[in-house]
């Protein structure tokens, strides 16, 4: 990965799962920081990698290499600790 990005870790909360994986974010200035990309004017899509996928209603965690979440589809997002 170049020193122009950077994974941040986060986790996506929808009505149905939650989800914690490395979203890639601009090392600094402009769109660095997970609000901007939840913001971003025609974004549609939240693309994770490394993600774990947690059914809310006690299904076991599966994980995924990459998988794009519906930022409609997103209650509550934030950085991962």
């Amino acid at each position: 990965m170049s020193d122009e990005v950077r994974r941040e870790r986060v986790v996506l909360e929808t009505e149905r799962y939650t989800i914690v994986g490395d979203v890639t974010l601009p090392a600094e200035g402009f769109h660095s920081r997970l609000s901007d990309l939840l913001n971003r004017e025609g974004v549609e899509f939240i693309p994770l990698i490394d993600a774990t996928v947690t059914g809310r209603s006690g299904e076991p965690p599966v994980q995924r290499a990459f998988i794009a979440v519906a930022r409609d589809h997103v209650q509550i997002a934030y950085e991962a600790d």
